[in-house]
């Protein structure tokens, strides 16, 4: 299962991009540098992936370095899919 394009679409959807994520890579920055991605933003976008992949994502499981790159959050959907 190829996570990146969903994890970019469901960044577009959540956070209302109109399509910019489509110019996002791995390294481009989340936090401080999306201004919709706030704090009431994280918690739709970690709903949305819970739905999206079927995971369930305890708040142990992450931290501000998951949503630091588009990168580092599509690793960590990849790291819980394997489980």
């Amino acid at each position: 299962m190829d996570v990146a394009p969903r994890v970019l679409r469901l960044l577009d959807e959540v956070l209302n991009l109109n399509g910019r994520s489509a110019s996002f890579t791995r390294d481009t920055h989340l936090l401080g540098a999306v201004p919709e991605l706030d704090s009431m933003a994280v918690v739709s976008l970690i709903t949305g992936l819970e739905e999206q992949f079927g995971l369930a994502i305890d708040d142990d499981d992450i931290d501000g370095a998951t949503f630091a790159t588009v990168g580092s959050l599509i690793d960590f959907v990849d790291a819980k899919l394997a489980g």
